[in-house]
């Protein structure tokens, strides 16, 4: 048994002509693949953003009610873990530079062997002692280091996604015709900066600009001119368009070394991005709107099993541990809170009757096959919220001495024996930023409103979707103040 997980992050529903016939998005290779695939219409996040993503699709279970950003926990279980304990040999080739930070710790250690590709984002890889200057009127956000890292890109096949993608070709040619493996191929792109060679952006016939460059979102409120809110966009395109390239390269070397057709082949995301919709660029800060929490699933089954087909029931990241497991013949373990997509397709009464989602410590939000829910803080103190974890790191730092006095360590997880931290939330950055943004509940038809522009007003139906949200952090295994943090 084979199976490649291809994770594309950031990749955006709304630019894929696989959803969306009208999409700007040019991406000719994802376009035939997914002609092999079941497309899966009404896919959702988990707990975002990117290692939150993954500790959910790690582990089957939704973490967003227990921790923000955080690693793989001393007690979690993974699939990657039972995978090599069945003897099925594991590999990962990524260039998602948060692997490889604080707060990122032992993903990449589950795999038997994996490649790092350098140079995205922050990445500390080119050492200047004279940093580059960036350029102090362009938008949004600006590493110098980025530009340090940009050096090495000396076309489009250095840049780091498409050395993922041509890394996992390699990969493919090295290993022509095995059998017994799981491979992860993850690609950053098209994860912001939003930075491609000229000829991706030349597919596109921009318009002239010539304001202050603007390629990599300022996670806030537009206060952008609308021209530099189109070349974000066209960036983002730009950016895709590089990564599908190289997709279709790593696919292709696939289909030359025998491992394509008898391959079970998983294509997703781990959220959306916001190019200006809802008044906002980024995310993290806003409510789930369906831009970041509606993503595209994609699964091409061996010996083309079903290509072409659509399913339009509710799925989540958390049910695809147990759709690779299954696949290879594993016990799924009972702590797991999601169902094989496969079995879920066989037997509807394994299929959820909602999506429960969101990022730590701001609105959590329910999605029950027509309307979508975003509940806030009963109060703008946001409280009582804890985290709970066994390492206590999160993006880029540590849980330290600051929070010491107010820690406390226990068996207080309902579904592990292992003693964990528990830390009272203190600070903004704990929660990705201002809680106002999120603090006024909203309610959606998507029937009629799938953009979630005009929020009803039904007391009776937001009193359903509480009830709903209510049943549904239960069966997550949410703890007790949470629902008191959301008047619930």
């Amino acid at each position: 048994m084979r199976c490649v997980l291809i994770l594309m992050d950031s990749l955006n529903r709304r630019a894929l002509k696989a959803y969306n016939p009208d999409a700007r998005g040019i991406t000719p290779n994802l376009d035939v693949f997914v002609k092999d695939c079941i497309r899966f219409d009404n896919h959702y996040i988990g707990s975002a953003p990117c290692m939150p993503a993954r500790r959910d699709l790690w582990t089957g279970r939704l973490g967003f009610l227990e921790r923000g950003w955080g690693p793989v926990e001393a007690f979690d279980i993974t699939f990657p873990m039972l995978l090599r304990k069945e003897g099925i040999c594991t590999h990962i080739v990524t260039d998602h530079t948060h692997y490889f930070e604080i707060g990122g710790e032992n993903y990449t250690y589950m795999f038997d062997t994996w490649q790092y590709e350098r140079g995205q984002e922050f990445d500390a890889w080119i050492s200047r002692v004279k940093k580059p200057v960036t350029d102090p009127d362009s938008y949004g956000k600006k590493s110098p280091q980025y530009l340090a890292n940009k050096e090495r890109f000396t076309s489009d096949a250095e840049y780091p996604s498409p050395k993922t993608f041509r890394t996992a070709a390699k990969w493919a040619q090295e290993n022509a015709g095995a059998d017994n493996f799981f491979l992860q191929v993850e690609s950053f792109d098209p994860h912001e900066p939003f930075d491609a060679p000229q000829e991706f952006h030349d597919l596109y016939g921009e318009p002239p600009y010539d304001g202050p460059e603007f390629n990599w979102s300022s996670y806030a409120p537009v206060t952008e001119p609308p021209e530099a809110v189109e070349r974000l966009n066209n960036c983002y395109l730009a950016t895709l368009s590089m990564a599908d390239k190289w997709l279709g390269y790593f696919l292709q070397s696939l289909k030359d070394n025998n491992l394509y057709d008898d391959t079970m082949i998983i294509l997703t995301t781990d959220h959306g991005h916001l190019l200006g919709e809802h008044g906002f660029t980024g995310k993290n800060l806003m409510h789930a709107y369906n831009e970041l929490a509606h993503i595209p699933l994609f699964i091409k089954l061996p010996d083309g099993r079903r290509a072409g087909t659509r399913e339009d029931f509710i799925t989540q990241n958390i049910d695809l541990m147990p759709t690779i497991l299954e696949h290879f013949g594993a016990e799924v373990p009972d702590r797991v809170q999601g169902h094989s997509v496969l079995r879920q397709i066989e037997e509807p009464s394994l299929r959820r009757d909602y999506a429960l989602y969101g990022w730590f410590g701001r609105a959590v939000n329910l999605f029950d096959g027509r309307y979508t829910y975003f509940r806030g803080p009963a109060s703008l103190e946001n409280k009582p919220l804890n985290v709970y974890c066994s390492l206590p790191t999160t993006i880029w730092r540590y849980y330290g001495e600051e929070y010491a006095d107010n820690m406390e360590m226990g068996r207080f997880l309902p579904y592990t024996n292992y003693p964990v931290y528990r830390i009272p939330v203190s600070k903004e950055v704990d929660i990705s930023g201002p809680i106002s943004f999120v603090a006024q509940n909203e309610l959606y038809d998507l029937k009629t409103d799938y953009l979630q522009q005009h929020p009803l007003q039904d007391a009776q139906i937001e009193e359903m979707m509480c009830e709903k949200m209510r049943q549904a952090m239960r069966q997550a295994d949410s703890p007790a103040e949470q629902f008191v943090r959301l008047g619930l």
